[in-house]
């Protein structure tokens, strides 16, 4: 599997926290991400705490980290610039 940087595999999931000035922030970034999810139809498990947000992706169809995680944690990133 390919190393993204700031992700870290954490119970077979690829993981990373965001954190952000306030909450509208921190749920705009989940907007941003759901309409990338939709395109690829993967989407990641993810949780909100006012502004901070966790992301963890895994292929459910799999049960394991795939390609298709690693390519949205690089969109994911690109979010975030």
């Amino acid at each position: 599997m390919e190393e993204i940087q700031g992700w870290e595999k954490i119970d077979g999931k690829l993981c990373k926290d965001f954190k952000f000035i306030n909450f509208i922030e921190a749920f705009s970034f989940i907007t941003k991400i759901a309409l990338e999810s939709e395109k690829m139809n993967h989407h990641p498990d993810i949780t909100i705490s006012y502004n901070k947000v966790n992301i963890k992706l895994i292929s459910h169809d799999i049960n394991q980290i795939s390609e298709r995680d690693t390519d949205l944690a690089k969109k994911i990133d690109k979010l975030t610039i």
